[in-house]
């Protein structure tokens, strides 16, 4: 079994056949389902028309760095609590388009910085996991977590951008998310970090419909293709394809608490 701990099941390019995206999915044997929040304005849709309906998809709450003007707390407590309610993000630090002067640019770093904070808080008030996306920004998203103690909670690393300096959060309660990128031809350096993570520290995920893996790039990504994810890091780590599956579920079903 495949738990595919990051799909933007939510995103309007799913919507004319959904059924048919987590049919191909559980055949292939992906079973579990988890949309991050990102956008606010897809939550209701996330949590009623989706996690509502299917009963092996589950939601986080949480707004991407671009985002982060729709953080609410009063909003997201109407949500935490859902039973499918599994994680608080994806949240974070993005600083690959920041804009405008070294004012401006200090300006959005701090906001970014702010709205990240006040989720990480959240998480650990309602004891949930953190689902984070770190982009050109190792290193204040880093200490961010550590001097807020996030490893109460703990939680992903998602899309794993095979930065050395995230590496020391696998002491942190932290877990790292593969997906697609690992079979691309220039994911070199994540090719060389994969084996330094620790096993019981590796989750698989699509981030559909973004990063479609190989063979497939081009293409709208979907839960399914989560199975060359896991056969390129059979690959790697010499291992069968099989204990990746069964390595990957384990560990994903004890961070978010899901069976």
């Amino acid at each position: 079994m495949i738990i595919d701990t990051h799909i933007h099941l939510d995103d309007n390019r799913y919507d004319e056949d959904l059924d048919a995206v987590l049919e191909r999915a559980r055949e292939g044997g992906v079973e579990r389902f988890i949309i991050p929040g990102a956008d606010v304005s897809t939550l209701q849709k996330a949590v009623i028309k989706i996690a509502g309906k299917y009963d092996d998809v589950y939601f986080a709450i949480g707004v991407h760095p671009y985002d982060r003007e729709g953080f609410d707390e009063s909003y997201f407590s109407k949500y935490v609590g859902h039973e499918k309610c599994v994680a608080i993000g994806e949240c974070g630090l993005d600083y690959f388009r920041l804009e405008g002067s070294d004012e401006e640019k200090e300006r959005e770093k701090e906001e970014q910085k702010r709205v990240f904070v006040a989720q990480i808080e959240l998480a650990k008030k309602y004891n949930k996991p953190l689902i984070v996306h770190i982009r050109n920004a190792s290193h204040d998203a880093k200490m961010l977590l550590l001097e807020h103690n996030a490893k109460e909670i703990g939680g992903v690393l998602h899309c794993f951008n095979a930065d050395d300096e995230l590496l020391s959060l696998a002491n942190e309660n932290f877990y790292f998310g593969i997906g697609g990128v690992l079979t691309f031809k220039n994911a070199k350096k994540l090719v060389n970090i994969l084996p330094r993570i620790p096993k019981e520290k590796l989750i698989i995920e699509t981030d559909g419909p973004y990063l479609t893996p190989t063979p497939h790039r081009g293409e709208r990504n979907e839960p399914f293709y989560t199975t060359f994810v896991a056969q390129k890091m059979a690959e790697i780590l010499d291992i069968s394809r099989e204990e990746i599956e069964n390595l990957t579920t384990k560990n994903a079903q004890k961070l978010f608490n899901i069976s």
